[in-house]
């Protein structure tokens, strides 16, 4: 049993180590590449803070629960430090290389002492200025007791001595978040040389401990655990998760990142002091908190970058005039974000607002952020007189408390807005706008399998799809009143909702390609996702592929399952795809006994990835494209791009994620999509030269 399942969170690590080797990738541009060395570490926090914290309150509570994978927790955690080891072994000698391609382009990182007498000046007037003022430096005596350290603090601790005096005594300073990280204290245009926070403050320490000496001091960071467990009689999810969030700042530690070489009495000292565990060490070659090493992005040349993008346009709305509901009445349309512009949504929505034939409008919100234009354009729909209900899911992690004022904001300006279901998320995302036309209530809707998140939006590959269809609508609508109301829709027509009839409809969908394969006619499946968790889903997938049905997953992060293995998994294939944007797009496509790809297959999207959160714990949409032209753009265009990608692609083979073998000119499906405009946003019949290059 143990071995027909991938361990979760150590198929994760290889994700970050895919990442990661991004950063290692020289055919990218520099600062790209430092930006996923930043990426990398930035995920590594948020894995520590979830999910490593689960293990260590696992470890702590005694629990014997054993992975799918037949780990008991103690061993689970051992196999994720061992691999943790690895990806920081990594880290650091990307870290290495990329400091020596920098200094080539005269960027540099330099200590104090490395410093000419002008830049040490510079650097004294930056740290009277614009650091010394927010420190607050404390002694660590009988009446000054070690001070507590928030999540991600960063501090340095040093000893020191009062001159003409042999004792040490200790002292700490926490270096707040909003101080820069990094100073550039060149004279010289060209040239960059850039100081740490750390080196600064402990070059000038003796301004702050005046009539002392510094003998070693230490730059450290702590991660806590910040998991939110829900009670279950939560009657106010709000005062819950305010509560909750002041916890989290508080909860144990599960790393500490020391710098490598750090003194060895200052490290035991501090370990002993913040009661941390010695297996919690990671030491890090140079900077701590190597995730805002990004800070130095800014300016430079513009071969550091990718080559500028500009998301297009949807051509079906100019087509329109600018006239979303013409557009959309028109026939359906699926927009491809980033490569078309996430306007699009903003765009639809503002009209709705603007327009004083729309009556209503309707939206989830799960991601996004206070000044977002979407949440201003539910703002003004409610000033201006219209129904206005947002669905905002507080339970977003590491978006609880801007999703809290979020709502406070929304409630405001005359928003109704609900918090769903205590034990289920809603990460379903759609909107309904009510509009009259000729004296009949018409629904146009959007659904999505990405985040309604401004920023997200510039850089994850989702889809939107809009659409007048009454059956859509009508059960989008029933979406809203459960959400709402409580009232159970039931089973619904076109739309599958999560947790109740997502998992029975895949099984089906998997089931009816089995019965192909048996009555000899084909029988294949495409599906792609961010993570391949649950394992029956994987059973399943299993169980077809012993009967012959080709499985094709692209799979971007945690995939437990095993691919090729002979008499369980030979027909399935796994490849990632880790580039420029992050895939996140939930697509899946079932031949229903024709070739692929053919009008006949079956092809869904969702916002469900194949977990168990998802299909049992989440509010989720699945729905199936039936227009001819949406239907082609996902499964000729989407899909067989994913097929056809060398250049982006890593194939899962014996539980090791191998870079394809790619040429220069190899195939991009990141590149095409920012080369060639999509089927449905055209607004005309398909152009069969847009897709004959990417069949299989």
């Amino acid at each position: 049993m143990t071995k027909r399942y991938n361990n979760r969170e150590l198929s994760w690590l290889e994700f970050n180590s895919r990442v990661l080797s991004e950063a290692g990738n020289t055919d990218l541009p520099l600062f790209e590449r430092v930006r996923f060395l930043s990426i990398a570490s930035n995920n590594l926090d948020e894995f520590y803070m979830v999910r490593v914290a689960g293990v260590y309150a696992q470890i702590k509570e005694k629990i014997k629960h054993e992975t799918i994978d037949g780990l008991s927790p103690k061993e689970q955690l051992k196999k994720i430090k061992i691999k943790s080891s690895e990806l920081l072994k990594k880290s650091n000698y990307i870290w290495s290389k990329l400091k020596k391609e920098l200094s080539k382009q005269r960027i540099f990182f330099k200590s104090f002492n490395k410093l000419n007498e002008d830049e040490k000046t510079k650097l004294l007037e930056v740290f009277r200025n614009n650091i010394s003022p927010v420190l607050t430096p404390q002694a660590i005596d009988p009446s000054h007791p070690f001070p507590f350290l928030f999540n991600q603090g960063h501090f340095l601790l040093m000893e020191m001595q009062k001159k003409g005096k042999k004792k040490s005594i200790y002292s700490i300073i926490v270096l707040p978040k909003n101080l820069k990280r990094f100073y550039d204290v060149s004279n010289v245009d060209a040239v960059k040389n850039y100081v740490s926070l750390e080196e600064t403050v402990s070059s000038f320490a003796t301004e702050l401990f005046p009539g002392y000496e510094i003998i070693n001091y230490l730059s450290a960071r702590v991660t806590r655990d910040s998991d939110i467990e829900v009670e279950e009689e939560a009657e106010d999810l709000v005062v819950f998760y305010e509560k909750a969030l002041k916890k989290r700042k508080r909860g144990r530690i599960v790393r500490l990142e020391l710098r490598k070489g750090s003194d060895h009495n200052l490290k035991k000292f501090l370990i002993k002091k913040i009661k941390a565990d010695e297996e919690t060490v990671d030491e890090i070659e140079e900077f701590v908190g190597t995730h805002e090493i990004s800070q130095i992005l800014i300016g430079g040349k513009k071969d550091f970058y990718f080559k500028k993008f500009n998301p297009r346009q949807v051509e079906r709305v100019n087509q329109f005039n600018g006239d979303y509901f013409k557009a959309i009445s028109s026939k359906d349309m699926i927009v491809h974000h980033p490569y078309e512009t996430f306007d699009a949504v903003i765009q639809f929505l503002n009209q709705a607002a603007d327009d004083p034939n729309v009556q209503a409008i309707k939206q989830t919100l799960y991601r996004t952020t206070l000044d977002s234009p979407i949440v201003k354009a539910l703002k003004k729909a409610a000033e201006k007189g219209k129904s206005v209900t947002a669905v905002v899911e507080i339970k977003a992690r590491f978006d609880e408390e801007a999703n809290i004022s979020l709502a406070k904001s929304l409630e405001r300006s005359g928003v109704q807005v609900v918090y769903g279901f205590v034990h289920l998320k809603t990460h379903a995302k759609s909107s309904l706008v009510v509009r009259l036309e000729n004296e009949t209530l018409k629904k146009y809707v959007h659904i999505g399998t990405g985040n309604y998140h401004p920023v997200n939006a510039k850089i994850y590959t989702d889809l939107s799809l809009f659409s007048a269809d009454p059956n859509y609508a009508n059960d989008i609508e029933k979406f809203f009143n459960f959400v709402t109301g409580y009232g159970d829709p039931g089973k619904l027509d076109h739309v599958i909702l999560a947790p109740k009839f997502l998992r029975p409809k895949l099984n089906d969908l998997i089931d009816q390609e089995i019965e192909n394969a048996k009555a000899g006619k084909h029988a294949e499946i495409w599906a792609k996702m961010n993570s391949l968790v649950d394992p029956k889903i994987i059973d399943r997938f299993y169980l077809a592929s012993q009967h012959g049905v080709k499985i094709h997953l692209f799979v971007r992060g945690i995939c437990c399952l095993k691919p090729g293995v002979k008499k369980m998994s030979e027909n399935i294939y796994v490849k990632s795809i880790v580039g420029r944007f992050l895939e996140h797009s939930r697509i899946y496509c079932f031949s229903n006994g024709e070739a692929m790809p053919s009008r006949k297959n079956k092809v869904y999207i969702s916002s469900a990835d194949l977990m168990p959160r998802n299909l049992d714990r989440r509010l989720e949409i699945m729905l199936i494209i039936k227009n001819e032209t949406v239907h082609a753009q996902v499964l000729d265009q989407i899909m067989m791009a994913n097929f056809k990608d060398e250049k982006l692609s890593w194939e899962l083979k014996d539980k090791k994620y191998h870079k394809v073998k790619a040429s220069k000119n190899s195939f991009s499906a990141h590149e095409y999509f920012m080369n060639n405009p999509s089927l449905s946003g055209q607004g005309k019949s398909i152009i069969k030269d847009k897709i004959k290059n990417l069949k299989i």
